[in-house]
């Protein structure tokens, strides 16, 4: 199968998620264009596409504005081919109900917004990238993780993705495609 794998990023573990997947298909025999949304997708036929998965991460309540342009846009084709969603988020670490609802309901609020409704939507934890964020963005993270009861050291990046999980969910949406 052709896959698209169109993705937005702000920190950059979207895009290493991304690439991961990529990866996994290719490695299980899938041909794989990967899209940064914040590139220039002039062009872009998706009717060469056999599926598509869509990533974006979460930042103060919602998704990067190029991912919902990309989906309100392309919402007609997306419609027409075997879709599934990528949600990154630290929220997921969490693994609190309150937080997974509350994922759960900024993605419902993002597809009706659109006009996009994936086949599959795949929460994945990010990752607290300090060595990319300034002073304030810092101490706000750090409040973050504390708040999670997670311990960081400010001066390291920490992922929290679910590389074994993210493998198997791929492939088998893959599969079911």
């Amino acid at each position: 199968m052709k896959i698209l794998i169109a993705y937005a990023t702000t920190e950059g573990q979207t895009r290493k998620i991304c690439r991961f997947c990529a990866d996994a298909l290719i490695d299980n025999g899938h041909s794989v264009e990967l899209l940064n949304l914040g590139d220039d997708e002039d062009g872009l036929d998706l009717s060469r596409f056999d599926a598509a998965i869509l990533a974006a991460s979460l930042h103060l309540g919602a998704y990067q504005v190029a991912i919902e342009n990309f989906a309100e846009n392309h919402s007609t084709t997306l419609e027409n081919i075997p879709t599934m969603f990528l949600s990154v988020s630290l929220a997921v670490a969490s693994g609190e109900a309150d937080d997974l609802n509350e994922l759960e309901e900024i993605a419902q609020r993002f597809f009706e917004n659109t006009g996009w409704h994936p086949a599959r939507v795949e929460h994945v934890a990010g990752a607290f990238r300090f060595t990319q964020y300034d002073f304030f963005r810092s101490l706000a993270m750090r409040w973050v993780a504390a708040k999670q009861g997670q311990k960081v050291d400010p001066n390291k990046d920490r992922e929290y993705t679910d590389w074994d999980a993210l493998h198997r969910a791929v492939l088998d949406f893959a599969q079911s495609v």
